[in-house]
């Protein structure tokens, strides 16, 4: 179990995941050595962790897909294991209802994606069935929920002063290379990024305050979801009016409880997931959604038993890290690759199909 000031340090580094122990120790009224002992204690059990990935939105066009998986019997935990190291796929969670999996995966482009689905799953010993549909806008992600156990003032300690980058930068490779490195461990030094890039320490710096001034680098501090005081996480699909959707989904995006909300391709045109402290609160949660929302129809719900794969960290049945999947928006699958280009050629080649019988 976490005490308070296990809490509060997880809080802390969720508002300044860089910042030095001193000043973290200050915002807790712990000196810099309790601080440090302390996250090591919680990483060293899997409690807590801290990683950090590109933003998507500055990768440049990017589509995010939820593919739902249906497995053979007896095959789920062999089709997981299968797909934990695929860079693409963000979040795999074994979940209650109409599908065994349900992925979430980053993609560059609608023919990536296909490819990812029709060969990468299609060709995978276990899986029976898939169902994918595209995230039309993505209106708030796990990376910005936070414990909230730091008063204000506390917060004010940690906050860094940065102007803001103009907004529409994309990264180039060299960003990407760079918190590639920082994702192995967000809090390693600069003096350690610059000798494993080869840039001066001066460099990495300028280069790091850039980024976080673009808002470039995605930031998650995460514990263990049945340490958490949120051990519950439930996904709901629902059907809203078009012209209600922006207002629905703004409002539902700033929801203590909400993880995760976006808006659909498919015929249940919004999904939201959240945390919730206990499996009673699953039924109240959805009530007060029909009481604030009465034009919003809930069509379909999910628990997740077990999330094998958090934002690119694997995860134990209890929410323990395990390991880091490395996210760096690329995926080159080479068995899918030569089998879409075996397709294509038999495509280009072959006579059309004679007409049936009078």
């Amino acid at each position: 179990m976490l005490d308070e000031l296990d809490y509060l340090l997880i809080t802390a580094l969720q508002h300044a995941p860089r910042a030095d122990w001193r000043r973290i120790g200050a915002a807790l009224d712990v000196d810099a050595t309790t601080a440090a002992r302390r996250w090591a204690r919680l990483t060293e059990s899997g409690l807590a962790w801290l990683g950090c990935h590109p933003n998507p939105a500055l990768i440049g066009e990017l589509i995010v897909a939820f593919i739902e998986v249906d497995c053979v019997p007896g095959k789920l935990h062999h089709v997981s294991e299968q797909l934990l190291d695929d860079a693409p796929l963000f979040n795999i969670e074994h979940t209650t209802g109409a599908r065994d999996l349900m992925l979430t995966g980053v993609f560059r482009s609608q023919a990536q994606l296909a490819r990812y689905v029709g060969f990468r799953l299609g060709g995978l010993d276990g899986i029976g069935a898939t169902r994918t549909q595209l995230a039309t806008a993505l209106h708030t992600e796990g990376s910005r929920w936070r414990l909230d156990r730091l008063a204000e003032e506390r917060r004010g300690i940690l906050r860094a002063d940065r102007d803001r980058l103009p907004e529409g930068s994309v990264l180039g490779q060299s960003d990407l290379d760079l918190i590639l490195l920082l994702s192995e461990d967000c809090r390693q030094s600069v003096a350690r990024l610059a000798e494993r890039s080869g840039l001066s320490p001066t460099t990495v710096r300028r280069r790091l305050d850039r980024l976080d001034a673009a808002r470039a680098i995605s930031y998650r501090c995460e514990a263990a979801r049945s340490v958490s005081g949120w051990p519950v996480s439930a996904t709901l699909w629902g059907v809203a009016p078009a012209a209600e959707t922006a207002r629905i989904t703004a409002q539902l995006s700033g929801m203590r409880e909400t993880r995760l909300c976006a808006t659909l391709s498919g015929p249940h045109n919004l999904m939201v997931t959240v945390w919730l402290r206990s499996l009673g609160d699953v039924q109240s949660f959805e009530a007060a959604l029909a009481q604030r929302f009465p034009e919003l129809a809930i069509a379909d719900r999910a628990m997740t038993l077990w999330v094998l794969k958090h934002a690119g960290e694997v995860l134990d049945p209890e929410g323990r890290h395990l390991r880091r999947v490395p996210f760096t928006g690329m995926w080159d699958d080479q068995e899918a690759g030569t089998a879409e280009r075996e397709l294509l050629n038999r495509i280009r080649t072959s006579a059309p199909a004679p007409a049936p019988p009078a």
